[in-house]
């Protein structure tokens, strides 16, 4: 089924499951380092009309034919959370591959300033949590999984 876009649909993947995104899905999670205080993250609700709606998560979507993970994620967040700051720079990644024909790609980008609100029917907040209060909130099941690997990613040096 597609819904308007190339990457739009599920795939039942070479692992049994169906999952979003026909050539595979990204997200982005946005950093800030505040000057008196630990690195905080940008995190979005998921709106009740959305998979797992009611948890938070990251910004995200389907990847369309030809674009790269990199790209799907910084369109999808503009599309959810607004204007991505243009003095942005990714930091790191982390690939959840769970299948031969489908992963789900976090981009770790780092932004000079805090941003983004609600953009459409997707979001129903958006926030911006210390990294240490990230796993006191209700996680979507997948970046929950994925946050660890994304934490030491945050925290590891920059230069």
């Amino acid at each position: 089924m597609n819904w308007g876009r190339s990457g739009d649909g599920f795939i039942r993947c070479s692992d049994g499951h169906v999952r979003w995104g026909v050539f595979g899905a990204a997200g982005v999670l946005f950093v800030v380092r505040p000057d008196d205080g630990e690195p905080e993250v940008m995190l979005q609700m998921r709106s009740a009309f959305s998979h797992e709606g009611g948890t938070w998560s990251v910004a995200g979507g389907a990847l369309d034919e030809h674009e790269s993970p990199l790209e799907a994620a910084l369109r999808e967040a503009s599309e959810e959370v607004g204007a991505v700051p243009a003095d942005h720079r990714v930091i790191g990644e982390y690939v959840f591959a769970p299948a031969t024909d489908w992963s789900y790609t976090t981009a770790v980008v780092e932004v000079g300033e805090r941003f983004g609100r609600s953009m459409n029917f997707e979001t129903d907040a958006v926030d911006w949590v210390p990294i240490g209060e990230v796993d006191h909130r209700p996680l979507h099941p997948g970046f929950a999984a994925a946050w660890p690997h994304l934490r030491a990613i945050v925290i590891a040096p920059t230069g």
